[in-house]
């Protein structure tokens, strides 16, 4: 490895975007640091700035940069707004991103492209960029928008291109005053963003193992965006109902599970039928994006969501079919219409509440967490000039805090009816629920927006109980902002540990937002044109179950219609799901650390799996399966490949998705 020049005592101020290398040579002048990550992480700020800081000369913030994190940024936000929509969950792309740019770029140069190579901070910045859009503007596409357009909102495309985009801003800005403090003075580790660190070290230090993870991942790609174009596209014809319509060349699912006994019995042309496994939908699903997603995700959690799923189809929702009761209006009503909608009528009034107590508890029980964010914020004494040179400027967090905050409110009035103090006071809000959250990030690598939207909703659920869209709209300031904060701190630790200028690697984050913002809206419009996209039409599961907004809405409608108004077994199912939410957070806090498996019930496992139909959790713990099985009899080959081919699999099936959508929507229409 190569090592540029010690930084110079003193600052030199330069222009923010730099000059690419112009050729081979001048590039490898600014290999990377002779000194790794590692040991990075154990230097105070003043050996960082004697030994690891590369200098304001070394190229980091240049065009092609950008340009290249805006490009893969945009197709790797279909990732997550596929994935999120799918489970509700969000996947970071930095690491695919910078195995992506990497290939790419060695591609560009192949063929004469591209005159020089990236410096390895060009890479940091790109991925910044690309994170900045495919993660940090994802949160509120998969949660509150859904959850509204579900409740009968109108949604205009203008509000959510507004709305997305100054969410996104305002995050990033935030996280400035808490940088230092989390990064430069505490040190905490970012996991993610050390990985991040580690993997470019080994990109441009490892030369063929860096070629084997990019091929990896291009050939996932290749093969996942095959299944989109047999099972998503509409290129041949069928006929449904008497009329002939356009269909996909093969079923996006197949019922092999109606070997399996299931309960309960319907009339059909006057005989009495058992129901099968697939119309509680028991079936195995053809698109292998979740199958991706459970690699990534875990055994533990995947094996929770399987045995949630499998009680809510075995045993709630049975219960469920022949439950009646009586509502307030005096109507008697199935707690179950159909054996499909157990996981819709049943599973979600358990299976949310034990999300939001176990969620809300773990948070509370973290108050040392919560205590050294607000201990350690802002202090730790002056700054010299490299510093001031160096780090983001604070007039930069006031001036975007005004800004922003004063946009978000206004847009919360026009569009969603949020008074215009409401949103004020959720701006303030959210600055100290996403600290809190930056600090989890950085000491977990596990970001609790869930608890920190809950807890905003919980606020305006009392201020204004009617709303259900000031309720869902104000958290999604705090969700959205507090992941906004914890990406850019992420990324800021792997730029840290590699030398990079911080207020360089901001502007790369900052500009990310725009391509993200469109991406999620325009894509999001493509994936959902109306609410059936997440509610079904007739017997059929929905295409996008969308788990996040199912829990954001059932706790909007909670405070909308009062708890007097529900249903006596939704009550009762809420009431059980979550105190079985918190009796597993307190089993979790008593488990002796030195067992070495964790036998306790996951909450936020076994609560997903009850407000998903079966193929979703069923995919995903395949997908985990393997990976846990792969990483048992091939751990360093696993090392290598395993989370390659997982990002290539989901990136190949959500961007040919996207595509197949935009073509269903605008040729394949006759």
């Amino acid at each position: 490895m190569s090592s540029s020049p010690p930084m110079p005592t003193r600052p030199r101020r330069e222009p923010l975007f730099q000059k690419a290398p112009k050729n081979a040579e001048e590039a490898a002048r600014f290999g990377p640091l002779d000194i790794p990550p590692d040991q990075v992480l154990e230097m105070d700020e003043d050996e960082w700035y004697a030994k690891v800081y590369r200098g304001a000369h070394v190229p980091q913030l240049t065009i092609r940069a950008v340009l290249l994190g805006t490009f893969l940024g945009f197709f790797l936000a279909f990732t997550n707004l596929y994935v999120g929509l799918m489970t509700g969950w969000g996947l970071g792309v930095a690491l695919t991103a910078c195995i992506l740019s990497f290939a790419l770029w060695n591609g560009f140069m192949a063929i004469g492209i591209a005159r020089s190579p990236m410096t390895i901070l060009e890479t940091n910045c790109m991925q910044s960029t690309a994170s900045a859009a495919g993660y940090a503007t994802g949160s509120t596409m998969v949660s509150a928008i859904p959850a509204m357009l579900m409740l009968g909102h109108e949604l205009e495309p203008i509000s959510l291109v507004l709305w997305t985009l100054l969410l996104g801003a305002l995050g990033t800005v935030m996280a400035i005053p808490m940088k230092r403090n989390l990064i430069n003075r505490e040190r905490l580790r970012f996991p993610s963003g050390t990985a991040a660190a580690a993997t470019l070290q080994a990109l441009y230090s490892q030369g063929a193992i860096a070629a084997k993870k990019a091929k990896a991942l291009l050939w996932a790609m290749a093969a996942g965006g095959v299944f989109p174009v047999f099972i998503d596209m509409k290129l041949t014809w069928a006929v449904e109902a008497g009329e002939r319509v356009r269909a996909a060349l093969l079923p996006a699912d197949s019922k092999l599970f109606d070997w399996i006994p299931a309960f309960g019995t319907h009339v059909v042309d006057g005989k009495t039928e058992h129901y099968k496994p697939s119309d509680w939908t028991l079936v195995m699903d053809h698109n292998p994006v979740m199958i991706g997603a459970g690699a990534i995700i875990g055994i533990r959690i995947a094996f929770w969501m399987l045995i949630g799923n499998l009680a809510l189809n075995y045993a709630l929702g049975p219960e469920g079919l022949t439950d009646a009761w009586t509502n307030a209006a005096g109507a008697t009503v199935m707690a179950v219409s159909k054996p499909w909608k157990a996981w819709k009528e049943s599973g979600i009034w358990f299976g949310v509440p034990m999300m939001v107590t176990s969620g809300l508890l773990a948070f509370a029980l973290g108050w040392r967490t919560i205590a050294r964010a607000f201990r350690g914020f802002g202090g730790g004494g002056g700054a010299d000039d490299l510093v001031n040179a160096t780090e983001v400027p604070g007039r930069w967090f006031i001036g975007g805090v005004a800004l922003f905050g004063v946009g978000i409110a206004i847009v919360g009035e026009v569009w969603f009816g949020i008074p215009w103090y409401f949103g004020i006071l959720a701006v303030l809000m959210t600055f100290f629920l996403a600290l809190v959250a930056a600090r989890a990030t950085g000491e977990t690598d596990i970001t609790p927006i869930g608890a920190m939207g809950k807890i905003t909703q919980l606020t305006y659920g009392v201020l204004i109980p009617q709303s259900t869209a000031a309720n869902l709209m104000t958290a999604s300031i705090t969700s959205n902002c507090a992941t906004s904060s914890a990406d850019l701190l992420t990324d800021l630790k792997s730029g840290y540990l590699l030398g990079a200028n911080p207020r360089r690697q901001f502007v790369a984050q900052f500009l990310g937002i725009f391509a993200g913002t469109a991406a999620m809206v325009g894509g999001f419009y493509l994936l959902v044109p109306d609410a059936t996209a997440l509610t079904g039409v007739g017997e059929a599961a929905p295409r996008f179950p969308a788990p996040a907004a199912q829990a954001w809405k059932a706790v909007a409608e909670v405070f909308a219609l009062g708890f007097d108004n529900m249903h006596p077994t939704h009550r009762s199912l809420m009431l059980w799901g979550g105190l079985v939410g918190v009796v597993l957070v307190l089993l979790e806090k008593v488990r002796p650390k030195s067992w070495k498996w964790n036998p306790i019930p996951s909450a936020t496992g076994i609560g997903l799996g009850m407000i998903l139909p079966f193929q979703y959790p069923f995919s995903i713990f395949l997908g985990a399966a393997i990976a846990w099985a792969w990483k048992r009899r091939a751990p360093e080959h696993a090392e290598t490949y395993l989370i390659p081919v997982a990002a290539g699999l989901i990136a190949g099936v959500s961007i040919i998705g996207v595509i197949s959508a935009i073509l269903n929507n605008l040729v394949f229409t006759g």
